[in-house]
């Protein structure tokens, strides 16, 4: 008993535990920011694609280029844990743009999709992608 009371009142960030919760988190949520908001801007799922919010007046390929890399390319970086960091930035530019200029004036229950996506991948850049990542295996072979 006392084992398991230690154990569920830990706040070490250490162990096999964390970095597993990392890797699944990192994995489950990069795979519903493609599923869900990713495939359907390029027409997988639906049968016209997504037209894609351009609340910056950026040119309309660079809008859409970083619309599609921030919602497939980058959260697979993020899945293999491929500077993890770094792909989150993109994801983020993305989100924080739905939540505070595209649905500005929107209810919380829209505004709530794009604030739990960059909550999610803030943390992910806080945190980083853990030891299960192909950044930690770079970081150790670089690191005397």
């Amino acid at each position: 008993m006392k084992q398991f009371l230690k154990k569920m009142t830990t706040t070490a960030l250490e162990g096999k535990q964390v970095h597993a919760a990392l890797l699944f988190f990192r994995i489950i949520v990069s795979l519903e920011l493609i599923i869900v908001h990713g495939f359907k801007k390029i027409g997988i799922g639906v049968e016209v694609s997504e037209m894609v919010p351009n609340p910056l007046g950026l040119p309309e390929g660079i809008n859409e280029f970083l619309a599609i890399s921030a919602n497939i390319g980058f959260p697979v970086f993020i899945i293999l844990g491929v500077f993890t960091r770094l792909s989150v930035l993109p994801i983020l530019a993305v989100t924080l743009t739905g939540y505070f200029i595209l649905h500005a004036h929107d209810a919380l229950l829209i505004k709530d999709v794009p604030f739990m996506y960059s909550v999610f991948f803030l943390f992910i850049l806080i945190i980083g992608p853990g030891k299960y990542s192909i950044d930690a295996f770079i970081h150790k072979k670089i690191s005397p």
